[in-house]
């Protein structure tokens, strides 16, 4: 039956029922207990601002102390990415050395920043490494740069010395002493600074902003470098004394050996001049740095690098000086020769420079003896006069020179090459010079009489002997022995002031020589090395010598040399038969003249005496075959001297500089002539024909033996002038 929709359709019934679908019951909910708000007591409402100020002032030192951290982090950094390799840091200096070696080749000098060559922390004695920990730093291995107790330390001892927290003491470590050397970074610039030494005052220099930007470049070395590697910069680096930078320098200089072989009182001795390098510097007090040594060996005991015998082993034996810093040589000549190379290789030099010299270690010892001899035996206690000694080869080489009563200086006025001082009658020697060139013998006879002359613009002048007494007719050896003024000054006029000129100049007088007749007294001024120099002229034959004391100069790592220097020997000035009459006269000085006590049994020598008017000034110079020695005598401020004449002290020092200069030398003859009797008015005389004296020095003029008419020709020709 269909279905009309009216009805349900038949479906089976479900078996089970469907269950009606559970829904969760609500969790109940918690009810919160009541939040009872405490009542704030008087004392809370008290401490609120503060509280909350502390919270604040927390929070802002955190951030301020996170943003200075950033900030040294950031100063810490940028110097770390400036910091070369450490190869560059080395060698520091802004000039070059200048290192002198003796005839023989042995250094005996040094000037300018002395640098040994690098070495590495490393590399050096143990001992010297531990020397300069303790003595510096020793926490140097354990800190990062900066030691806060170090500088405690330093502070308070500083104040408890009444000083300012930072004055004196500066705690610094060696890191912070080696950023110093490095000053910070900043190179050295001529255009800012005049001199390097005001440049390193400005390193020095000790403010609060330096001291922390100089720990912010301490902590960058630290990160950039090792400890070794910041220990090897300051050992190169630092100032030792005496032109030493870096302890190899140092090592050479003081005690003639390397960094690598310093024992212990050695090393002890060069880490105890890092506190005063000048002042412990054992060149200028060896007992003191002896005593500053000791010191440093205690701290080395102390902290265990060395033991209690090892230390008194040390102290029993102190460091000492090698021969060539002990002696401290020829600190007069070295500064002679600096000045007569150019700048640029000497005083001004950018590179290490080797100079062989002429100088003569012994020789030098022996003129310092004689003088300290004469002037501890001779001179009357207390004394201010001065004295200089040249000693020359024949060939103008200087082989020593002292340039005053003070010989262990550098740096001190020359005396002997700076002073210029009348010379009196050791110019004599160039008058008849001239004489024995233009034609008159050593036998010329000259009256010693009263003469007058007149001299334009300041009326007659009449020169009187040093003892105001005449002898007559005389030879001119005997008027040169005797040192008689009046003939000098007669032989001067003769042969013309402008051939005494020309001779004494083309010997090397480079001096304004004096215009009037006064000059054949020794009117005009020279120099001591000036002098000497002219007077070997005259031993070797007449030939001019320029004084010289550089032999050959190069760079210190090439073997081919800039400069050399083979000889000082110029053109000739005199015939050798008028240079050997001179020596001969010269000769008579010593021998019975007023040189007499200069005289050395078993050795010929000539020479002549001078003394300036009212004893300012009293010379010796003279020669054996071998050297010539040259001595002045004076006070600086040209106070008479007392008693004193060249014959006297100035002979006696030249005679003990002569002696111990010529120890071990043959007795060799000097190149004079050898008259078979001395001569005298009883013998015959030459001069030139009247009027030839004028002239020009050319030719030889006749021969003229009558002794009357000589007499009386010259004393016409010059009594009526």
């Amino acid at each position: 039956m269909a279905n009309n929709g009216s009805k349900k359709p038949l479906v089976a019934e479900r078996r089970y029922p469907q269950k009606a679908a559970e829904t969760p019951k609500p969790k109940p909910k918690k009810r919160k207990k009541p939040v009872r708000k405490q009542k704030k007591t008087f004392l809370g409402r008290l401490m609120a601002p503060f509280v909350f100020l502390f919270r604040f002032v927390m929070k802002l030192i955190f951030r301020l102390t996170a943003l200075a951290v950033l900030a040294l982090a950031m100063a810490v950094g940028y110097f770390y990415m400036q910091l070369p390799p450490v190869e560059e840091l080395v060698d520091g200096r802004t000039r070059g050395s200048v290192t002198l070696l003796d005839r023989e080749g042995v250094v005996f000098s040094w000037r300018g920043d002395q640098f040994g060559g690098p070495i590495r922390a490393t590399q050096v004695s143990p001992h010297l490494k531990n020397a300069v920990v303790a003595t510096e730093d020793k926490r140097f291995y354990r800190h990062l740069g900066i030691s806060p107790r170090g500088i405690a330390s330093a502070m308070r001892i500083n104040l408890r010395e009444g000083r300012g927290a930072l004055q004196g003491n500066g705690g610094s470590t060696i890191t912070q002493q080696t950023a110093k050397l490095l000053c910070l970074g900043v190179p050295f610039d001529p255009k800012t600074w005049e001199t390097e030494a005001a440049y390193e005052a400005d390193c020095r220099r000790t403010t609060k902003t330096r001291k922390a930007k100089e720990a912010i470049y301490a902590l960058a070395m630290e990160a950039k470098y090792t400890k070794d590697e910041i220990l090897t910069v300051y050992l190169n680096r630092a100032y030792l004394g005496a032109g030493a930078r870096g302890f190899e320098a140092a090592s050479q200089l003081y005690f003639g050996v390397s960094s690598r072989e310093s024992n212990v009182p050695q090393a002890a001795m060069m880490a105890g001049l890092l506190k005063a390098p000048s002042t412990y510097a054992p060149t200028n007090n060896l007992k003191r740095a002896q005593d500053r040594a000791s010191v440093v060996i205690n701290l080395m005991q102390d902290q265990g690098y060395i033991s209690a015998t090892e230390a008194a082993a040390a102290k029993a034996a102190p460091a000492t000086l090698s021969a060539a810093a002990k002696a401290q040589a020829g600190g007069y000549f070295t500064d002679w020769v600096m000045d007569t190379v150019p700048a640029f290789l000497s005083g001004d030099t950018t590179e290490d420079v080797v100079i062989k010299s002429t100088f003569d270690s012994r020789l030098q010892k022996a003129a310092e003896d004689a003088m300290d001899y004469i002037f501890t035996n001779k001179v009357r206690e207390g004394s201010e006069a001065q004295a200089a000694i040249v000693v020359m080869s024949a060939d103008g080489a200087v082989r020593a020179v002292v340039g005053g009563r003070e010989t262990k200086v550098s740096g001190a006025f020359n005396r002997a090459t700076q002073a210029k001082r009348q010379t009196g009658s050791a110019f004599k020697p160039f008058v008849y010079a001239a004489a024995m060139d233009l034609g008159f013998q050593f036998d010329s006879i000259v009256d010693d009489a009263p003469v007058t002359l007149n001299i334009p613009g300041s009326g007659p002048w009449t020169p009187q002997n040093y003892d105001r007494k005449y002898r007559g007719p005389m030879t001119l050896t005997d008027a040169l022995r005797a040192s008689i003024n009046t003939v000098a000054v007669k032989v001067s006029e003769e042969v013309g002031r402008d051939n005494v000129k020309a001779v004494a100049e083309a010997f090397g007088i480079d001096n304004k020589l004096a215009d009037g007749p006064a000059l054949a007294l020794g009117a005009s001024e020279s120099t001591l090395l000036e002098m000497t120099g002219a007077y070997a002229g005259i031993l070797n034959g007449g030939r001019a010598v320029v004084p010289y004391g550089l032999s050959e100069l190069r760079l210190k790592n090439d073997a081919n040399p800039i400069l050399v220097q083979e000889g000082g020997m110029g053109d000739r000035v005199i015939s050798p038969e008028a240079a050997a009459q001179l020596t001969y006269m010269m000769h008579r000085v010593v021998t019975d003249g007023t040189g007499r006590r200069a005289f050395i049994d078993g050795r010929e020598a000539a020479a002549k005496t001078g003394t300036t008017q009212a004893s300012r000034d009293a010379w010796f110079i003279g020669f054996t075959a071998q050297y010539v020695v040259g001595v002045w005598m004076g006070y600086d401020d040209n106070t008479p001297l007392t008693g004193v004449t060249g014959g006297g002290l100035p002979a006696e020092i030249w005679k003990e500089t002569m002696v111990r200069v010529s120890e071990g030398l043959p007795a060799e003859p000097l190149p004079m002539i050898r008259p078979a009797r001395p001569p005298s008015v009883e013998g015959f005389a030459q001069r030139p024909q009247p009027g030839q004296g004028q002239g020009q020095r050319q030719g030889r003029p006749r021969q003229n033996n009558n002794v009357e008419e000589v007499i009386l020709d010259i004393l016409g020709r010059l009594l009526g002038r």
